[in-house]
């Protein structure tokens, strides 16, 4: 597996490069050193916004750094007692743990609750693994919980306003759509195009039609552009004919929730006669046995 060098952000960057921030001042380590800290004595960052981390994903990655080391470091903040937080690097953190590493280099910074939630905040946007939804997220918390405005947050992160707004005006979609950006059954090119839509339920429905016919986002915009505009809610509304028959919203539902629990995109396709498929998405082998351990729960 080739192995990219990862740099630091320039949001990140910024913040490590202010001075009050930095603990080397009162250490014997120069300002800006790694330093070689025992993975024992760092705990988790409990501000980071991101929860899930994908097994096969950090499996490989735990593959790259058993071969190849740790190539950025991680970023901890010095608790007391020789005991370090993670600020920044969790996935890396993970995956060292299962590479089997004692040691891992790190900076060591000193950061406020504050601090250290605008900087996991920061750090979690620049990753390039992130759905729509989750960058989203992320962008609301800056602004509400660390008081940036938009035009501030766009100089930490490197990202234009109108990235920014973009992001933030798919959380005014339905739960039920915001999810289907997350699990990837749409793209944000479609929940962008949703959006445009004022009618809660003429949403629905449409991301309904976009995932029982597998509509392209061209479509999506074609479709709205004749029948939804200046129009209300019609359920009468039909697409060209397709081979696939409906699923009803129990069906839906059940989908929604076993890809949910597996962590995996599942769908139901149907022929008119009653036929059909259940189908489980799975990334590699380690995904496959992964969906299948849980299963067998």
């Amino acid at each position: 597996m080739s192995t990219k060098k990862g740099g630091l952000g320039k949001g990140l960057s910024a913040l490590l490069q202010d001075s009050n921030t930095d603990i080397t001042t009162k250490s014997n380590n120069p300002l800006g050193s790694i330093n070689l800290l025992s993975i024992e004595k760092i705990e988790v960052n409990p501000f980071n916004p991101r929860t899930h981390f994908e097994e096969d994903a950090l499996v490989e990655l735990s593959e790259s750094i058993a071969q190849h080391g740790i190539i950025q470091p991680l970023t901890v903040r010095k608790l007391g007692n020789d005991r370090y937080q993670l600020i920044s690097g969790e996935r890396r953190f993970r995956a060292s743990q299962i590479a089997g590493l004692k040691d891992v280099p790190a900076y060591i910074r000193v950061a406020n609750d504050q601090t250290m939630l605008e900087m996991a905040l920061v750090e979690n946007i620049q990753r390039e693994d992130l759905n729509a939804i989750e960058v989203a997220l992320s962008y609301a918390r800056l602004i509400e919980e660390c008081n940036l405005t938009q035009e501030e947050m766009s100089k930490k992160i490197a990202k234009s306003r109108s990235s920014i707004t973009n992001h933030l005006r798919l959380l005014k979609l339905p739960a039920i759509i915001q999810k289907g950006v997350r699990d990837k059954f749409i793209s944000m090119g479609h929940a962008r195009a949703l959006v445009s839509i004022q009618d809660e339920k003429n949403q629905i429905y449409l991301f309904n039609r976009i995932v029982e016919n597998e509509l392209s986002v061209r479509d999506v915009e074609n479709i709205i552009r004749n029948e939804y505009t200046n129009q209300p809610y019609n359920n009468s509304h039909q697409t060209s004919p397709v081979k696939k028959k409906p699923l009803t919203d129990i069906q839906k539902t059940f989908c929604y929730f076993l890809g949910d629990k597996i962590s995996s995109k599942v769908e139901i396709k149907k022929a008119n006669n009653g036929n059909g498929q259940i189908i489980v998405h799975f990334d590699s082998d380690v995904d496959l046995n992964r969906i299948i351990e849980i299963l067998n729960k």
